[in-house]
């Protein structure tokens, strides 16, 4: 196992429910993609209480590579929880999140890396060529449209899961059902350097999508008004004079 307080680089974020089929090759697909880039890596997989054997699995899979790390809720709290979770948890001076159905390619993290220059503190991705059915592409679409609309602020994929960021801007992102939508938004309201980089999109690899129109169209409408209000009461993050 790797030493607590030996040196991270990057923390890669996965938050996971009922996500048993698809984690072994998720993990085989990050370990073979970052292991030659980046020596000084871990994953966390944030098992939202599944139902499955997504549990076991994880511990199956920290016992068998020593980069991973493994967080169990107690109870189901939704992927907002599970990736505040993993920001409490990671090490990393850089954070990233993606799925865990291996929509978002792991071999598309370098991707990320290249764009992370001195300057920037984070580069989100934009889903090319969406393999979804064409009633998630068009609801995403406005959803999209919409968010923009209220917030002001033009956000070209809310919805993606890959991220990176550096640690400092996660610091002051606050938490709430429904903060994986808008963590590109509040990064812009917040005057933060924000890059985004086009990514690949793959079939999901096993299981049933998580989310639909009916479980999220009305309390993302809500979320937008709030983020409306957010963005009258935001400060910079970047407030504090350099040392």
């Amino acid at each position: 196992m790797r030493d607590p307080g030996h040196d991270i680089n990057l923390s890669v974020i996965v938050p996971a429910y009922n996500e048993a089929d698809c984690l072994p090759a998720l993990v085989e697909a990050l370990t073979g993609t970052l292991r030659p880039l980046e020596p000084r890596f871990e994953i966390i997989l944030v098992n939202d209480a599944s139902t499955d054997r997504s549990k076991e699995v994880i511990v199956q899979l920290c016992a068998g590579f020593p980069e991973v790390r493994g967080i169990h809720h107690r109870i189901n709290s939704g992927q907002s929880a599970a990736v505040v979770s993993g920001f409490h948890a990671a090490r990393g001076r850089l954070i990233a999140t993606l799925d865990a159905d291996m929509q978002n390619p792991p071999t598309e993290i370098p991707r990320l890396l290249e764009q992370m220059t001195p300057g920037t503190d984070a580069v989100c991705g934009v889903r090319r060529r969406r393999n979804d059915p064409a009633i998630k592409r068009i609801s995403s679409k406005l959803a999209n449209a919409f968010r923009d609309w209220i917030t002001g602020v033009p956000v070209q994929d809310a919805g993606c899961g890959m991220r990176l960021m550096r640690r400092e801007a996660t610091m002051e992102l606050p938490p709430f059902n429904g903060l994986h939508r808008f963590i590109t938004t509040i990064f812009k309201l917040q005057g933060l350097n924000v890059v985004e980089v086009p990514i690949a999109h793959s079939p999901r690899l096993a299981g049933l999508s998580k989310y639909g129109i009916g479980n999220r169209l009305w309390r993302g409408i809500a979320d937008c008004y709030a983020m409306r209000w957010y963005a009258r009461r935001v400060f910079s993050p970047n407030r504090t004079e350099a040392r």
